[in-house]
């Protein structure tokens, strides 16, 4: 017997033409993913010589991070021209090469989108600067008088996600807000020239040829009204978590609505559709689907899915939710276990065992990769790279750790270059054999390389390129609305999931010790090595404690 999943009635099948129903993306950090030419930092034509590897992987999209002309404050998430190539990443004639040849391996292309702030380098900060208050300049930022009797107190009590005051005072007394780093004004989205310029942004990257955008900080374009207080100084431990006047308001929808007519206007069907991809972090996972309504976005990151333990009766809840909730406005769940803003989940996942955190992440991946949607891999966790925890003071360059508070730790542990070949740093990720690289290697990353482990039976990397080479085969993977559970033990997740032209089961077990189950098929792929059951239940296979296997069923 089994449940099922509570689903709104489908539309029908998605069209030939919605690839980003069940696209596997790969996200592409520039600065860390391959150096073309020696100087230490990733840049655009190392990404395009590289990009075999990722057609190989068995990848769908490939989604980079900023790569903008920037003073890289924040890794380049401070844009000062949003229609310009930062030249440590190359040229502008460097991206158009790397989106055609993308195209060519028969990929698609998604670049970031960074419309709640830019630099305060940027043309109309410093514009705003010299034009001083009351200008017009000044009403495309969010500039106030402070409080007090010589203002010499913040407009209000927000706090920057980074620590600190969300707010800096400028030399004529005027404070701007900036919910990240000072050196990253917010927009006022209530100022039109704001909507003009993002708008002639998005044509001049979709004239490109790009396939879509990832919306940096999509929840936090629109403000409420008045910036009212908050009332308590624990704003960024419970960002994501509760309502606040300036993530998450109603008005960023009609933004996106009219985004949407734009991206429609590029695209003619058939596998030619322009989309977007809201990090919206959001109180809950019912908020983020509203990004999703009809006319709005594509999808939305399952944040409440990423934090989500190691903990089978959590997971099985989240998974519930998400599906519930993307399917009640006709959109495809999305599944993430890492990014450039969280530790890796190989260490989030060991309680300090880095044997451990290997194997559970492994075994997170397969169950991922089963769930019905779309899913997001992060550079080098195919790999299975661990965080970095041990790098310099010196070395380190996310703001949040100069900050002093703010976000725990530092977001450097998950960046630091891609290993590709060699025996010692930088690994192959430059030209050079032991030339620069932006932030250090640890020397173990020799075993972890590209090299190392291709054509390594059981090996990481062979494991994802097995893993997505399964799913793109298997009838009953990929795309769809609904999965049903399998009476389990305790600790052990299991789904099917079935179509006209085939039915498929996954099993997790997130336990600490073997179980066994039930052996419902055909095994296509295993996290570990399976053995079959002893005794009573010599019909069942027996799962290692953290493992995940997949069945033809």
């Amino acid at each position: 017997m089994t449940q099922n999943v509570t689903a709104a009635p489908t539309t029908g099948s998605p069209s030939a033409g919605e690839w980003w129903r069940d696209a596997v993306i790969y996200q592409v950090y520039p600065r860390s993913f391959a150096d073309g030419n020696g100087d230490g930092m990733g840049d655009l034509p190392g990404i395009t010589a590289r990009l075999p590897y990722l057609r190989d992987l068995g990848v769908d999209a490939v989604w980079l991070s900023p790569f903008y002309a920037s003073p890289q404050a924040d890794a380049g998430y401070d844009v000062a021209d949003y229609r310009a190539v930062d030249p440590v990443f190359g040229t502008l004639a460097d991206a158009d090469d790397l989106v055609r040849e993308t195209h060519a391996l028969g990929l698609r292309f998604i670049v970031d989108i960074v419309p709640n702030h830019c630099s305060d380098r940027h043309e109309w900060f410093q514009e705003a600067l010299r034009e001083g208050p009351g200008s017009a300049a000044r009403d495309r930022f969010h500039f106030r008088a402070g409080r007090g009797a010589d203002g010499a107190l913040p407009p209000n009590d927000w706090e920057s996600v980074f620590g600190g005051p969300a707010w800096t005072r400028v030399e004529d007394g005027q404070w701007y807000l900036h919910l990240f780093a000072a050196e990253q004004p917010d927009f006022n989205w209530d100022n039109q020239d704001v909507h003009d310029e993002f708008r002639s942004v998005l044509r001049f990257w979709l004239d490109l040829g790009v396939d879509g955008f990832r919306i940096d900080v999509a929840h936090g374009l629109v403000k409420a009204p008045g910036l009212p207080d908050i009332g308590h100084a624990e704003q960024v431990k419970l960002l994501g978590k509760q309502a606040v006047p300036y993530f998450d308001q109603d008005g960023v929808h009609e933004i996106y609505r009219d985004w949407r007519r734009i991206l429609d206007a590029y695209g003619t069907g058939n596998g030619t559709e322009r989309i977007a991809v809201a990090e919206a972090w959001t109180p809950t996972v019912e908020r983020s689907a509203l990004y999703l309504r009809r006319g709005e976005l594509h999808q939305a990151f399952n944040f409440e899915y990423l934090t989500t333990g190691w903990d089978a009766a959590a997971l099985r809840a989240v998974i519930d939710r998400s599906l519930a909730a993307m399917n009640a406005v006709d959109a495809p769940a999305t599944w993430v276990l890492s990014n450039h803003d969280v530790v890796r989940h190989a260490t989030r996942f060991a309680d300090g065992d880095e044997v451990r955190g290997l194997r559970r992440a492994r075994a997170a991946t397969l169950l991922m990769l089963a769930l019905p949607g779309s899913a997001y891999l992060y550079q080098g966790e195919e790999l299975g790279l661990p965080e970095v925890t041990e790098l310099p003071d010196e070395v380190r360059q996310d703001p949040a750790f100069f900050r002093g508070s703010g976000q725990d730790g530092t977001r450097d542990g998950c960046r630091v270059p891609l290993p590709w070949s060699g025996e010692r740093p930088p690994f192959g990720f430059g030209p050079v054999e032991g030339g620069p690289s932006w932030l250090p290697q640890p020397d173990s990353w020799k075993d972890l390389s590209v090299a190392a482990q291709t054509g390594v039976p059981g090996s990481t990397l062979e494991f994802y390129r097995r893993a997505l080479a399964v799913r793109r085969a298997h009838p009953a993977l990929g795309a769809g609305r609904d999965i049903a559970w399998v009476p389990s033990p305790e600790g052990v997740l299991a789904f099917r999931r079935t179509t006209s032209a085939g039915s498929f089961v996954c099993t997790t077990n997130l336990s600490a010790s073997p179980v066994t189950v039930p052996t419902p098929g055909t095994l296509l792929l295993a996290s570990a090595h399976v053995v079959p059951g002893a005794g009573p239940d010599a019909a069942g296979t027996v799962l290692p404690a953290d493992s995940t296997v997949w069945w033809a069923a």
